[in-house]
């Protein structure tokens, strides 16, 4: 088993995506928990001159870096401009620069407008600058995936001018992300075979969904680096997701790397999070619905041997398997949410609320674990407790230039409490006034962790709005649902229930 090391741009290249933007706060919260909980070997942070907030996050960074001394694995790109990149990196208090430089004929004279001969001789001024500086520095062949294809002689003539000066890795960037897994392993191989002594990363971009199976073809073509971001993130179609290269890498190569499979969730989750783009529900190994099995058969099937598992159990990367309620559910599926539950019902009462299930699911009805207790309650009428918590009036009122308002009654057993709130919209409003209440009579309360609207298509303002809220209490994660035209109804039916899972 070899060791491979994991380069994370997700703060640099992954910012590249559309409408991101991280704070210098968020930068620092992401690149400590990438080198110290997710296992990161390296984290390449920002782009050189671009903005104060790119310089104040990179001062952040550095600062804690130099404390944890770790500021060798914290990198900036540069740029060729006469050491003004060299300064503000030295300025920020870093000491790694990822240095960009043309991989391509076409991009050299195109662009830039100058020879091959030119360029080496800036590349080389600019090495010595941060040299100087005490700066390491690791190069950016860019373009190199079409310069392979279509200036081979260029490139390997760039390697030839620079594979004696003092740059620690060089960096093969698929920056249009043209390559397929054939032609990545052919390229990488040349550059590997031409150049055995020198570190090579590889930089893979999705724009035809192959990056990962290009991570694939380098690694087994011998580099020694690979570059993710969290959740893919990236320019146009995105990077190589980290999550997805890591299970290829442990399960496919047998590779060794520095990652922890169980923190690979949570940096997904933080990135989601901080960046405001959702995690597909069906993206690999950190998508909502990916250890969940849906049909009856495959529950069926893991209860006799776990005939439907595979190499990436869901304990590896700190996530539960599920298994799905609604038309396709069988016996065995509701099962399976019973055992987790707690419950145990004879067959003539599985069986009735099998088919209740089955009934929501044909008409569209979303069904979670957290909904079977209301479900066998409604069905057998078997003695479960009923709901002790109502929300029995509430006014809420929006004014141009004011701040919302909500007043609300709560019945919680046999006692009435009532009180009120402003906020920054309604639902925030209502739920002050509600924990205001719970306050009152030290009642324990849980934590808001995620909030999805779900609206029909077709631009019909009477459809009716789906409010789902996730909530964690006593380190269990509880999934509410609640149906209105209005979705400040339907949170609040959302949250009701919730209140009264808890309760129970």
């Amino acid at each position: 088993m070899s060791r491979l090391e994991i380069m994370d741009t997700t703060l640099r290249d992954g910012e590249q995506t559309q409408g991101i933007s991280f704070s210098p706060g968020e930068k620092l919260q992401l690149a400590k928990f990438f080198l110290t909980e997710l296992g990161v070997d390296r984290v390449e942070i920002a782009s050189a001159r671009v903005s104060k907030g790119e310089l104040k996050g990179a001062e952040k960074i550095a600062r804690w870096a130099a404390e944890v001394g770790k500021l060798g694995k914290v990198e900036v790109l540069g740029f060729i401009d006469n050491g003004q990149s060299v300064e503000w990196i030295k300025n920020a208090g870093l000491k790694v620069v990822n240095l960009l430089s043309k991989g391509s004929l076409r991009h050299l004279e195109k662009q830039l407008k100058k020879t091959p001969e030119e360029h080496v001789k800036e590349i080389r001024r600019e090495v010595a600058l941060t040299r100087e500086a005490g700066i390491d520095v690791n190069i950016y062949l860019e373009d190199w995936s079409n310069g392979m294809l279509l200036s081979p002689d260029y490139v390997f003539y760039m390697m030839d001018a620079l594979k004696e000066e003092n740059i620690k890795r060089f960096m093969l960037p698929d920056t249009l992300g043209i390559l397929n897994p054939d032609q990545t392993y052919t390229l990488c191989k040349k550059m590997t075979e031409a150049y055995p002594l020198l570190h090579f990363d590889f930089h893979a971009h999705n724009d035809y969904d192959l990056s990962v199976a290009n991570v694939l073809a380098a690694v087994k073509a011998g580099v020694k680096g690979i570059h993710t971001t969290v959740n893919g993130l990236g320019e146009r179609a995105g990077n190589a997701p980290l999550s997805s290269v890591i299970g290829i890498l442990h399960d496919h190569l047998k590779m060794k790397t520095g990652i922890r499979e169980e923190n690979i969730n949570k940096a997904s989750m933080l990135v989601e999070r901080f960046s405001g783009i959702r995690i597909p529900v069906n993206k690999p190994i950190v998508g909502e619905n990916v250890f969940t099995q849906t049909s009856g058969i495959h529950a069926d099937g893991d209860s006799k041997d776990n005939l439907y598992y595979n190499d990436l159990l869901p304990e590896r990367f700190g996530r539960v398997r599920k298994y799905a309620l609604g038309k396709l559910s069988g016996k065995a599926s509701i099962k399976k949410n019973l055992e987790t539950l707690g419950f145990h019902l004879d067959e003539e009462a599985l069986k009735q609320v099998t088919q209740k299930i089955i009934e929501l699911g044909d008409k569209k009805e979303r069904v979670t674990a957290d909904d079977l207790p209301y479900i066998i309650a409604d069905v057998l009428d078997n003695g479960l407790k009923h709901k002790q918590i109502f929300i029995r009036n509430y006014s809420l009122t929006l004014s141009a230039g004011m701040r919302p308002m909500a007043h609300i009654r709560v019945q919680i057993k046999d006692s009435l409490h009532e009180n009120s709130s402003v906020g920054d919209g309604q639902y925030d409003a209502f739920m002050k006034a509600l924990w205001k209440i719970y306050d009152d009579i030290g009642k324990e309360k849980p934590v808001l962790i995620d909030y999805r609207v779900t609206i029909p298509p077709g631009g019909k303002t009477d459809a009716l709005v789906e409010t789902i809220i996730k909530w964690e209490f006593r380190n269990r994660t509880i999934t509410t649902k609640g149906l209105d035209g209005d979705q400040t109804v339907a949170a609040i039916k959302a949250t009701e229930k919730m209140l009264n899972i808890i309760e129970q």
